[in-house]
Formats: structure tokens, C-alpha cells, sequence
């Protein structure tokens, strides 16, 4: 099972989710390595050397809006990106209060669940 935080119009709501692996067991298995090694790469160059704190994507979609921006003082729940995934707009918020140390993605971009946009410190 995997848990994730999902936020709608401000409020944030936990949600389980139970995988069961039961459908094409053996093609999925040799598609998420090769998928994994790419992606990894694009989330974590853009972070080095920045923030101590991950602000990630819940979910793949696209950057509709980046609310703040580096340097600016930001609170637990604050908005620091918007994105747009199945046609809804759904807001990234900082994990907990801090700086915006970068914004490591631009508007119109495209992001995977786990893609790093900001860093925190």
C-alpha cells in the first residue's frame, strides 16, 4: 500500500492506495526500469547545491503557475507551484516553513510524480 497527501482548493487529504500487480505483471516490471533511470537524472541535477528541504510533484502533470519565487519567506502549507494534472489545477505546497532556496522548473514544463521543483532550506 502507499499513502500520498493530496490538496484540494487548500485542504489536504490522505489517501491509501492499494497495489495489486495483477495485470501484465511481466511487461511492467522491465518498463519501470527503463523509465527510472532517465528520470532521476533531470530531478536531481537541477537541486544540487540548493536547498536542504524537497518541494516534489504528488502527481505528473504540467507547471501551470510558479507562486513564489527564490528568497522568499514561505509557510508550512503556502503555495510555491501550481500544476495542472487531468484538468484540474492542484497546488504544491512547501512542507514546512522556511526560504525558497530554488525553483528548479519553469512554467509549461512537464513533470513525473517525484520531480523536484523547489528546494527549502
Amino acid at each position: 500500500m502507499k499513502s500520498y497527501t493530496i490538496t484540494v482548493n487548500g485542504t489536504a487529504y490522505e489517501v491509501t492506495v492499494e497495489e495489486t500487480g495483477s495485470v501484465s505483471a511481466p511487461a511492467t516490471p522491465a518498463a519501470a526500469p527503463k523509465a527510472a533511470p532517465k528520470a532521476a537524472p533531470k530531478a536531481a541535477a537541477p537541486a544540487a547545491g540548493a536547498g536542504a528541504v524537497k518541494v516534489t510533484a504528488s502527481v505528473p502533470g504540467k507547471v501551470v503557475k510558479i507562486v513564489a519565487s527564490a528568497g522568499q519567506a514561505v509557510k508550512a502549507g503556502d503555495s510555491v507551484v501550481i500544476l495542472e494534472s487531468m484538468k484540474m489545477e492542484i497546488p504544491v505546497v512547501a512542507p514546512q516553513d522556511g526560504t525558497i532556496a530554488s525553483i528548479d522548473v519553469a512554467e509549461g514544463a512537464s513533470v513525473e510524480n517525484g520531480d523536484t521543483l523547489a528546494t527549502m532550506n
